[in-house]
């Protein structure tokens, strides 16, 4: 374990050099409360954009901070794990919030996230119409929030990986009992509306980022929940997915499915992008086996509609497969590297 957590005199001397300086501790500092853009860092800081580029090329080098890609973009945000993201989080530690630069960074931080907050706001508002419809097809969200957090339990969890994120909504319900949560969407826009929630929710051990269902931006063996919530009727190649969701999983690891059982709502493939009119039981338990897991539990929420035989209200099920390895099993190579 001593091997994991030490690091060498150049990787310590490297980071302390690239700590060491006025801007890029101010960037540190920005970094610990939200991830950000360059053109955001250039807003904040009042610095031209090739001067703070360089000075994210030098913590980047270092390994005190870290970068994904949504689109045209670039999110930065400070290193999670290594010696020198501990560092980091050490030198952080020591610095006094009230100072005058830090506040003022903060402040125009303010101003970022509230412009963030606009648009969100904007693209939400104009998918108001779609999500409502939607709404009004199955049984109430806090209900089968309600059955997820029974089937599920309130960890602590290791590590939470969210498929799919959308709104970030299971992320602000599950990344409470979790030390880390990372959610993966498609969808820039989707994203932005997620930071925003999780922001404004107060969440803070989440990681957001662009990737593709099929091919995981994540490591292998490194989540013991992974959720896929009302995603799979989206996809032209669901086994697939549950596949690639699979392989991230620790042994004795969770993979929750939440998606609609088998109904007739064909409009929802014109007008909704919906590839598949639900899911039987058999058909995802299936999944589960050909990914190499355990199924181990379904569970249907019926529509109080539907019990008065109106069709129109779809069923939303549950399905939860668990990876059969133990802790040995895993290679040390795919080991997470403190």
């Amino acid at each position: 374990m001593a091997a994991q957590i030490l690091g060498s005199t150049d990787t310590i001397l490297a980071a302390l050099e690239a700590a060491g300086e006025a801007t890029r501790l101010r960037l540190l500092h920005l970094f610990a409360e939200a991830e950000l853009t360059v053109s955001e860092l250039v807003s904040i800081l009042g610095q031209s954009q090739p001067r703070v580029s360089r000075h994210l090329k030098l913590l980047l080098d270092a390994g005190l901070i870290e970068r994904h890609r949504e689109g045209a973009w670039a999110f930065f945000r400070l290193s999670e794990r290594g010696v020198s993201a501990r560092l980091a989080h050490d030198i952080l530690a020591r610095l006094n919030p009230q100072d005058v630069v830090l506040a003022a960074d903060r402040a125009r931080l303010a101003d970022v996230r509230k412009a963030r907050a606009d648009q969100a706001e904007a693209y939400f508002a104009s998918q108001a119409a779609n999500w409502d419809e939607l709404r009004k097809l199955h049984v109430p969200d806090l209900e089968v929030e309600h059955a997820l957090a029974q089937l599920i339990g309130s960890g602590p969890f290791q590590a939470v990986l969210d498929l799919g994120t959308g709104t970030g909504r299971m992320l602000e319900m599950l990344a409470p009992f979790a030390v880390r949560a990372v959610g993966i969407d498609q969808s820039p826009a989707m994203l932005a509306v997620a930071r925003v929630n999780l922001e404004q929710a107060g969440v803070r051990n989440v990681q957001l980022r662009q990737g593709d269902l099929y091919a995981l931006p994540v490591e292998r063996d490194g989540y013991d929940l992974v959720i896929v919530h009302q995603v799979l009727h989206y996809l032209d190649d669901p086994a697939r997915a549950v596949r690639e969701a699979a392989r991230t999983l620790r042994p004795q690891g969770r993979l929750v499915i939440v998606d609609f059982a088998p109904h007739e709502a064909e409009f929802l493939r014109k007008d909704h992008a919906h590839r598949r009119l639900g899911f039987a039981r058999e058909e995802v338990s299936g999944f589960l086996r050909d990914a190499g897991l355990d199924f181990t539990r379904h569970q249907d929420l019926v529509p109080v509609q539907k019990l008065a035989a109106d069709a129109g209200q779809l069923t939303v099920s549950i399905w939860v497969g668990r990876d059969p390895r133990v802790v040995t099993d895993v290679r040390v190579s795919d080991r997470e590297v403190a």
